[in-house]
């Protein structure tokens, strides 16, 4: 995918976290495609995709996702986000999570996701989500 493209796909693609649908950020996804969260056990295939997303969106029900910045890497892109949330859901602790990360996506010839590793900090995470 050219850089052209790649600017409107990341908008689309922060639309579709922001629009609470996980099927909407998993079609972003090659059908074969994977995410890793901070090198944690990859969810392989559009419907585990969409259930490490649901896990997200279940968590904290009013998150919102934020477009910062492409940042092209030969043949990967980064793509950075700020991600804003209250922990309100099930057994959540009605703490506000605000955390900068990014992906650190291989883009198919299709033009869809393959494999996407996130990383954000987890220790500010568990502050965040934790503090008092």
């Amino acid at each position: 995918m050219d850089d052209s493209h790649l600017s409107p796909f990341a908008v689309r693609y922060t639309a579709a976290w922001c629009s609470h649908k996980a099927a909407s950020v998993a079609a972003f996804y090659a059908e074969a495609g994977s995410l890793t969260i901070n090198d944690g056990a990859p969810a392989v295939g559009r419907r585990a995709v969409e259930a490490a997303v649901q896990s997200f969106m279940t968590s904290y029900p009013d998150l919102v996702v934020k477009f910062d910045r492409l940042e092209p890497r030969g043949d990967r892109v980064l793509y950075h986000w700020t991600f804003i949330g209250t922990n309100s859901g099930p057994g959540g602790t009605g703490n506000a999570v605000r955390i900068a990360g990014f992906e650190d996506w291989r883009i198919g010839p299709d033009g869809l996701i393959e494999d996407s590793q996130g990383h954000y900090d987890a220790q500010d995470w568990d502050r965040q989500v934790r503090r008092q």
